[in-house]
């Protein structure tokens, strides 16, 4: 189906909140199948994916492995019973789970940790099942949260994200039980930060603190170094629960399997998502062992949170698959490696009239673009993105302003592949606006 016909249809039947259509065709295009780093739309032109569909195709879209694992299981068992009658790859994936989180994280420790998982579909269900858990363990319902964070869209997760474009629409349909922290991005931002949710974790009224270790929707802000570490302190001073949401960052997006690593820091729960499958609807919320058994009751025949799709067999095969093919091509490795290169040499881009930004962890990195008075150049780097699809690379502004440029491309992408893209980009960057 050719791409105007796709979009007319949508124009008429999808709700028009969803898809943004510019009216010279410019954005979006069709995709009609993608390979690797690799993306075709409808007419047939050829993209270099450089968002990795947010984050998803970490091992590379339609990775053969991940595809066979998919279609063997869809012609055995597409679809199980959730929280009834389980199937054997759900409890396959769940082991993996505890053993790529806190059993590694404290291999040399005494007593060495195990994780038990609740499954939910997208990443705010993960988010929600993390709060949930929050509650029943600390029988405490505040949460802090910081500035410029992303946790999702539904209901619970949607009262931790900052963004005022999601939050206001609703505001009157929102449980008000979040503070609000901000982000520190320099060392001289920590001790604020630390004073500001002391005081808040002493009223004996927040029981977790939720944060993205590294904001990708943000903006790509990467905090300082002693970050995690400080939260860490402070929960467990204050008997409060530390939750790391790495749906973006995780399985090897920063250069580590989990962003967390970075600090040594162990939370108390992880909220997995986007390539954890390489493109199933699956997501994780995984904690200590002791905390979930201390928090969830155990089941008498009706779970008090679960879903139709809980564990979806076609999902967690696709998981287990996505997870080899990680170890397997040497991946977090690669993607520290080729993050390293693209940050240097974001960081010597230099266009008169613009002040750029570079700042990024493994393969998740961010161009800052503003004025020479400091204000976000929205409108350029909205304007580089659309010209750069035009040119065969597809990007994505983050950022409240939408004033970053992002790469999250897939962990496979090559060094030719990202040299090809910074040339293009400082080409692009270099035209004089209204081109």
């Amino acid at each position: 189906m050719r791409s105007p016909r796709v979009l007319r249809l949508l124009g008429e039947f999808e709700s028009p909140n969803v898809t943004h259509i510019e009216p010279d065709g410019s954005w979006p295009i069709v995709w009609e199948r993608a390979r690797d780093c690799e993306v075709w739309d409808a007419e047939g032109r050829r993209y270099l994916d450089l968002t990795a569909a947010f984050g998803v195709a970490a091992a590379g879209h339609a990775n053969p492995a991940v595809v066979r694992a998919a279609q063997g299981q869809l012609a055995r068992l597409p679809h199980a019973m959730g929280d009834v009658h389980p199937h054997p790859l759900k409890a396959e994936l769940a082991r993996e789970l505890s053993r790529v989180t806190f059993e590694r994280w404290t291999a040399r420790h005494a007593p060495r940790l195990t994780g038990k998982v609740i499954f939910t579909n997208s990443g705010f269900e993960a988010v929600e099942a993390a709060l949930k858990t929050a509650l029943l363990a600390t029988r405490r319902p505040g949460v802090v949260a910081f500035t410029g964070a992303y946790h999702g869209l539904g209901y619970g997760a949607l009262t931790a994200t900052h963004r005022e474009h999601f939050r206001e629409p609703f505001r009157r349909q929102l449980a008000r039980f979040t503070s609000f922290v901000e982000f520190p991005t320099r060392d001289d931002d920590l001790p604020g930060m630390a004073s500001a949710i002391s005081e808040t974790l002493r009223t004996g009224k927040f029981g977790a603190v939720l944060v993205e270790p590294m904001q990708a929707r943000g903006g790509i802000r990467i905090p300082p170094a002693g970050f995690l570490a400080a939260l860490r302190e402070l929960c467990d001073r204050h008997r409060a629960l530390l939750v790391v949401d790495e749906i973006y960052t995780g399985f090897g997006r920063t250069g580590r399997w989990f962003a967390c690593e970075h600090a040594g820091v162990v939370p108390d729960l992880i909220c997995l998502g986007k390539a954890l499958t390489g493109g199933f609807p699956l997501s994780a919320c995984v904690g200590r062992a002791e905390l979930m058994d201390r928090a969830w009751p155990k089941s008498s025949g009706e779970a008090i949170h679960t879903s139709t799709f809980l564990g979806n067999p076609v999902g967690c095969a696709m998981a287990l698959a996505q997870m080899a093919e990680i170890r397997r091509r040497r991946l977090v490795q690669r993607s520290q490696r080729e993050g390293h290169w693209l940050l240097r040499q974001l960081q010597a881009m230099r266009v008169p009239g613009l002040e750029l930004r570079a700042r990024g962890a493994g393969l998740m990195a961010g161009l800052e673009v503003r004025r020479p008075d400091g204000e976000p150049a929205t409108g350029v780097v909205l304007r580089v993105v659309k010209r750069m699809l035009a040119e065969g690379f597809i990007l994505l502004p983050e950022g409240a302003e939408a004033e970053v440029i992002g790469f999250t491309p897939p962990l496979t992408i090559t060094r030719p592949q990202l040299a090809g893209v910074v040339k293009a980009l400082e080409k692009v960057l270099r035209e004089p606006e209204g081109t």
